[in-house]
C-alpha cells in the first residue's frame, strides 16, 4: 500500500484518478471544519503563554521534530524557557495529561515525545488535547509553547505558524487525500507565517507557489553514529565503504536511506510504517551486518542491546544570513503577545 500511496502521490500515477470521489468528500469536511471554528461552532482556546505551531500539510514525515528541537534550543539560548506539547502519536491514549522526560516509555507516551525529551531539554506534555496540555506547561513554568504537528489542530491558538515541507517530495500532486498527499489545500500556505523546506525542492521554479519559492531551506546532516548500549560512539565516515542494515519507521523512511548512502554505505532498507514498533527479535537478519536506524526509532529499544545495533542522531543546519532575522522576528512576535498577556 505504502509504495502505491508514493506512485500515486509523488511519482504521477494516473490512478489517484480512482481516489478523487472520496478526496472531494475530504475536501467537504475539511472546508466544514474550517467553518465551524471561524463562526466560532467550534470554540479555539487561547493558552496563557505564547503558541508556535510546527506543522505541514502534507501526509508523512517533513522534519518537523528536528525543527521543534532546533528551535526550542534558539529560544533557550534567548532566554525563554519553551514547553512542547505533542500528541503522543505511537503511546496508548490516556484521557490525561502526561509529563514526559527521557526516561518514559515510548509505547506510553509515544516516541517522538521521548525523543524530543532527551534531545530539546525542555519539558514535553503529551496530549490529544493540546490546550491542556499547554496549560500543564504553564504551570510548570513554561513562556512560550511549542507545539509539534499541531498546524491542523486548530483548537489552540497560536501566535505564529510554521510549516514544513520536504524538499525531496514537496506537494506531491498536490491533491487532497487520499488521491494526494495534502491535509489542507494549497491555499493553507498563504496563512501559515513562515514556510520551511527541509532540502531543495527538486522540482522547477515555474512550478513552484510563490511562498515555496520565498521558504527558507534547512538540511538535516548527520556526523555520528552511537551505539544504542552506550558502549561508542563513532564518526560516520568511518562506514563508508560498509553494508549495514537502515531501519527506519518515519514518515519517508526513504530519506534516512539516502542520508546513509551520502556517506557511502551500501544500505539494506527494512521501511516499517511511520511509529511502528521495533523489537530485538525483529532486528535478527541472520548476519553480523551493522544496524544503524534512526533516534526516533533507537528510543523504542533498552541498552541492553548488541554492539551493532547503532542511531544515527541528526542536526538542523540552516544559513545563518537567513536564520538569524527570521528568529529575530519569532521573538519579537514573542515577545509582543506575552507583552498582552
Amino acid at each position: 500500500m505504502y509504495n502505491w500511496l508514493h506512485r500515486v502521490w509523488y511519482e504521477g500515477a494516473a490512478s489517484y484518478r480512482l481516489l478523487l470521489p472520496l478526496t472531494g468528500l475530504y475536501w467537504l469536511l475539511v472546508m466544514l471544519r474550517r467553518a465551524l471554528f471561524e463562526f466560532g461552532v467550534l470554540g479555539t482556546r487561547r493558552a496563557a503563554a505564547p503558541v508556535i505551531v510546527v506543522g505541514n500539510i502534507t501526509a508523512g514525515g517533513t522534519g518537523k521534530t528536528p525543527v521543534t528541537i532546533w528551535l526550542a534550543k534558539e529560544l533557550k539560548a534567548r532566554g525563554f524557557s519553551p514547553g512542547i506539547v505533542s500528541r503522543g502519536y505511537g503511546g496508548s491514549k490516556s484521557p490525561s495529561s502526561m509529563r514526559v522526560d527521557a526516561a518514559s516509555d515510548p509505547a506510553v507516551v509515544g516516541d517522538e515525545p521521548v525523543l524530543l525529551a532527551r534531545s530539546s531539554g525542555c519539558p514535553i506534555v503529551v496530549d490529544a488535547d493540546r490546550f491542556r496540555a499547554a496549560e500543564m506547561l504553564v504551570a510548570d513554568g513554561a513562556d512560550v509553547i511549542i507545539a509539534d504537528d499541531g498546524l491542523q489542530h486548530y483548537r489552540l491558538a497560536r501566535t505564529y505558524e510554521i510549516c514544513v515541507i520536504d524538499g525531496a517530495r514537496g506537494l506531491g500532486n498536490r491533491y487532497l487525500l487520499p488521491a494526494g498527499p495534502l491535509r489542507e489545500t494549497l491555499a493553507r500556505l498563504n496563512e501559515v507565517d513562515q514556510v520551511l523546506l527541509n532540502g531543495v525542492l527538486r522540482k522547477r521554479v515555474a512550478e513552484l507557489a510563490a511562498i515555496e519559492q520565498h521558504a527558507l531551506v534547512f538540511e538535516l546532516v548527520a556526523s555520528e553514529a552511537r551505539r544504542l548500549n552506550g558502549s561508542l560512539t563513532r564518526p560516520i565516515e568511518r562506514f563508508r565503504g560498509t553494508t549495514v542494515h537502515g531501519v527506519a519507521a518515519i514518515g519517508n523512511p526513504q530519506r534516512f536511506f539516502e542520508l546513509l548512502r551520502s556517506h557511502g554505505m551500501q544500505v539494506i532498507e527494512h521501511a516499517l510504517p511511520d511509529h511502528a514498533p521495533i523489537t530485538r527479535r525483529s532486528l535478527d537478519f541472520g548476519d553480523n551486518f551493522e544496524i544503524l536506524m534512526t533516534e526516533k526509532d533507537a528510543v523504542k529499544l533498552g541498552r541492553s542491546v548488541d554492539d551493532k545495533l547503532w542511531s544515527v542522531p541528526v542536526s538542523l543546519k540552516m544559513d545563518a544570513l537567513q536564520s538569524a532575522p527570521w528568529l529575530a522576528q519569532v521573538e519579537s512576535r514573542i515577545r509582543s503577545e506575552q507583552g498582552r498577556q
